[in-house]
């Protein structure tokens, strides 16, 4: 998926103003303007659309973990310059402090049931052999599931 799609689906998942979503990302250690926002939640089809890049919405979503869970002990992490679903798919994880069953659950909530083999595939190393990739399907879906989860829509 887009880090656009993703990051226009945690925005109404939470119902975050511009004001909140600026302060994600200066929590997770990179500041932006509300243009850049703008800018970065247009439709694909918008003249002024621009794709959000990986360590920005990397930033994003490590300034989500911070504001759920608290900061971390000693230094923060660097935002990863390269996103995967997987690693998306943990960062959210780790913020709203899922664990499997509650992953599951969320899933199911969209119709899509995984699991607890499959999912453990999506947080393994990538070298690991029973690592999986995790598609865009499973990674829409469970943003659907949250969104049921949190919104009750």
């Amino acid at each position: 998926m887009k880090t656009n799609d993703i990051l226009r689906r945690i925005r109404y998942v939470l119902n975050l103003n511009d004001g909140a979503v600026i302060d994600l990302f200066t929590q997770g250690g990179r500041p932006v303007k509300q243009v850049q926002i703008i800018t970065w939640l247009r439709k694909d089809d918008d003249p002024e659309y621009q794709l959000c890049p990986d360590v920005m919405f990397a930033a994003f979503l490590n300034g989500l973990i911070i504001a759920k869970r608290g900061p971390r002990q000693g230094q923060q992490p660097e935002p990863e310059s390269k996103l995967n679903n997987n690693l998306v798919l943990r960062k959210l994880k780790i913020a709203f402090n899922l664990q499997t069953e509650d992953m599951q659950r969320v899933l199911k909530l969209a119709n899509t049931e995984v699991s607890q083999h499959e999912l453990s595939a999506f947080f393994r190393r990538a070298d690991h052999k029973h690592y999986r990739a995790c598609k865009d399907q499973i990674l829409r879906n469970f943003l659907s599931g949250l969104q049921r989860q949190l919104r009750g829509t």
